[in-house]
């Protein structure tokens, strides 16, 4: 909201968008899934989520500019956050599952105990 009339909104959009998941990935990595994986690889497949993401919320945007030429500020603030909300689970699930899914794993193949009952939690809350 801040920098509307300022930039265009899907140049906005981006910006926020790369921040917030740039933050979000690297708190991922470090508290949520603990993992060690680091390289290009994984900021690729990251990336990816980032770019899904901003493609979900920017269409979401544009949908409702379309629906409706001059929203409230009110309103496309929640279309906003709504759109962001779900592109973030969808982008959590995904990199606990893509990017990060290999932690915990024990040398036969099979995931411990722990990475069972973190799939379900991940899955409850979906």
């Amino acid at each position: 909201m801040l920098l509307s009339g300022r930039i265009p909104m899907a140049v906005a959009n981006a910006l926020v968008t790369v921040v917030s998941t740039v933050l979000a990935t690297e708190l991922h990595r470090r508290i949520s899934f603990r993992s060690e994986r680091r390289g290009w690889r994984v900021h690729l497949q990251s990336g990816a989520t980032v770019a899904v993401s901003y493609a979900f919320t920017t269409g979401a945007l544009l949908c409702l500019f379309a629906v409706r030429p001059e929203p409230s500020p009110l309103v496309a603030q929640t279309v906003y956050l709504s759109a962001s909300a779900l592109a973030g689970v969808g982008r959590f699930v995904l990199l606990r599952v893509v990017v990060f899914g290999n932690r915990g794993r024990s040398g036969h193949g099979r995931a411990s105990h722990d990475d069972a009952l973190d799939k379900s939690s991940v899955a409850m809350a979906v």
